[in-house]
């Protein structure tokens, strides 16, 4: 029997998390297994790991992208800690990885990029409302990975941000824009890296989503093929 692939999500440390449950279910679905990895689920990073996923939750804490803190910001330093040690060792082992939403943010980061805090007085033709449903568009670069993925020019997400990437992160490049312009999906020229902003996790019923998931093991795949 072919071992299925291992893949780490990282989240937040609530015994209740939706979005572990989701994406657990999502793997599952595509023949995967999710190892669930928070303050609280520590995983060595030492353990056969196909590839990463770093789910979304609390903001960031600025000082990693030289900008002051917010007095309402909600951030949880530990967290931080924890997925930028999974992100450099994903990176130092070339190992396929996908984030979402704070996930994608943190990627971009650790990379060098910068991110906006509050976006919620800058939207103009979108509403800052969140929700879970597919209520909001984007838009894909004709040349991406991500809409290569999809098999869509255009999609239709869910939104429950309020951060977005301003400045990709060496070797990330922008290839997804909501009707405001704001980033919505990178991803790494070079290596198997795609961020979201959205969360597909809560989409998984819809095909186009689930891809994203099958992208990242398609990947685990391409690199145990390599000779």
């Amino acid at each position: 029997m072919v071992a299925r692939p291992r893949v780490v999500v990282t989240g937040n440390a609530r015994r209740w998390s939706p979005s572990w449950w989701c994406t657990q279910l999502t793997l599952r679905l595509l023949g995967a297994r999710a190892i669930r990895v928070s303050t609280r689920h520590r995983v060595s990073r030492n353990a056969e790991v196909d590839a990463l996923i770093i789910g979304g939750g609390d903001d960031i804490s600025p000082n990693h992208y030289g900008q002051p803190a917010k007095p309402d910001g909600d951030y949880d330093p530990a967290r931080d800690a924890l997925e930028i040690e999974w992100i450099q060792w994903a990176l130092k082992t070339n190992t396929p990885m996908l984030g979402i939403c704070r996930g994608a943010q943190l990627i971009n980061v650790v990379l060098g990029g910068e991110l906006n805090q509050n976006i919620r007085s800058l939207r103009k033709r979108t509403y800052n409302r969140p929700g879970l449903l597919p209520t909001k568009q984007v838009w894909l670069d004709t040349r991406s990975t991500v809409r290569a993925a999809t098999r869509k020019g255009k999609l239709r997400v869910n939104s429950l941000h309020y951060q977005v990437v301003t400045r990709p992160g060496e070797g990330m490049r922008a290839v997804g824009w909501d009707l405001d312009e704001f980033i919505q999906a990178t991803e790494h020229s070079t290596r198997a890296i795609m961020g979201v902003q959205w969360h597909p996790e809560y989409l998984f019923y819809l095909s186009s989503e689930r891809r994203i998931f099958a992208w990242l093991l398609d990947c685990v795949s391409a690199r145990k093929e390599r000779p």
